[in-house]
């Protein structure tokens, strides 16, 4: 098991950059990789972990037999504790681990490399504008950016809002519709995150919304092409499709 503890990012870019890809590859077996991590996380096997690489991949492994480790290690034990809760709380449990661990790795590379203060700060900062591990899985993030993007559209006209309301399942990639009626959309969805990579909405990207959860996610993340679409009549995200019912 390789934790990327070869892998080391020398400035503040570059750490970034680490921790981008390791909450990437997190988010996804949290979410659209969520029924293999579900199998993989047995409860009969020893203390597994949860790890997240730069190459946005993720793995379930036992922790490093190294001590001390040559990174930090994530929580142990995740597998224990899957049985015994309701699978969301579960869930949001290893991802406010899984937050934890990703700042101790950012914060680990920058001591070890010597960022002075203003760096740390600076560093922080691009890490803090991204919403949360435990914000993407819960749909906190999701919600937050829905509730202002309604207090910003508000006041809009009447006109303004009847397109807010045909804003449909799916946002395709089409750029011929009128410029007015484009700038509106971008007003309305320009803070709705991705449900599962975290990331913003652009205008250039086609996207889809599940039916379930009304999470918004990027049809490239979830193997949905703008063709297909055209012949789902309820989308149901991952998540929604692999939630089992619990005793």
């Amino acid at each position: 098991m390789d934790s990327g503890g070869h892998y080391n990012p020398r400035t503040v870019e570059e750490v970034f950059r680490d921790f981008k890809g390791r909450r990437a590859g997190m988010i996804k077996a949290l979410t659209t990789d969520v029924e293999e991590f579900y199998q993989q996380c047995d409860p009969e096997k020893e203390n597994l972990c949860l790890y997240g690489f730069p190459n946005e991949q993720w793995e379930v492994n036992l922790p490093a037999e190294e001590v001390p480790p040559e990174l930090p290690e994530p929580a142990l034990g995740i597998n224990f504790a899957r049985d015994g809760m309701q699978e969301k709380d579960w869930l949001s449990l290893v991802a406010v681990h899984s937050d934890a661990w990703l700042q101790s790795v950012a914060f680990y590379f920058g001591a070890r490399f010597g960022f002075d203060k203003a760096d740390r700060k600076r560093l922080f900062t691009m890490i803090n504008d991204l919403p949360t591990i435990f914000e993407v899985v819960t749909g906190s993030a999701m919600k937050q950016a829905k509730e202002k993007s309604t207090d910003r559209n508000s006041s809009k006209s009447k006109s303004g809002s009847k397109r807010g309301s045909e804003s449909v399942k799916y946002v395709k990639q089409e750029v011929k519709e009128e410029e007015v009626l484009d700038e509106e959309v971008d007003e309305e969805h320009g803070e709705t995150l991705c449900g599962a990579c975290g990331e913003n909405y652009a205008s250039d990207e086609f996207w889809i919304c599940c039916d379930i959860c009304e999470k918004w996610f990027h049809g490239k993340c979830v193997k949905i092409t703008p063709a297909r679409a055209e012949h789902i009549k309820h989308y149901k995200c991952p998540s929604c499709s692999n939630k089992r019912a619990k005793p």
